[in-house]
């Protein structure tokens, strides 16, 4: 897998407004928030997408999750509310290679989350 902007962000490379570190996981703030609350949650072993998950990611990969929970109950809105998303592919809106959960809150989150531009070629 090549370096991708998460690698750079893992090794310091570049600066990013980091919430919360473990030996498996980082997590930092997004830069372009769709959520009054907007953060990934990334593993520091690089996959690239979701089809890209071995028998042994099995353990980093439910890491991830309870990383968002366990800042979502930190932060204060675990009992409000908030959405885990991960893209997997060009279709699905993945535009970093390196498997990331987008977790959203502090507002009301309607479904389906985006229909503009929607097309199907």
């Amino acid at each position: 897998m090549s370096e991708t902007i998460f690698t750079k962000i893992i090794n310091r490379e570049i600066p990013a407004d980091i919430i919360y570190e473990d030996d498996l996981a980082i997590a930092f703030n997004d830069i372009n928030p769709q959520a009054p609350v907007h953060f990934l949650v990334i593993p520091k072993k690089p996959i690239a997408t979701i089809n890209d998950i071995a028998e042994e990611d099995r353990e980093v990969v439910g890491h991830l999750h309870f990383v968002a929970a366990k800042i979502a109950n930190e932060k204060g809105f675990a009992e409000e509310g908030f959405r885990v998303v991960m893209n997997c592919n060009k279709f699905g809106g993945q535009t970093v290679y390196h498997i990331h959960l987008h977790v959203l809150a502090g507002k009301p989150l309607g479904w389906p989350p985006y229909q503009e531009g929607l097309k199907i070629e």
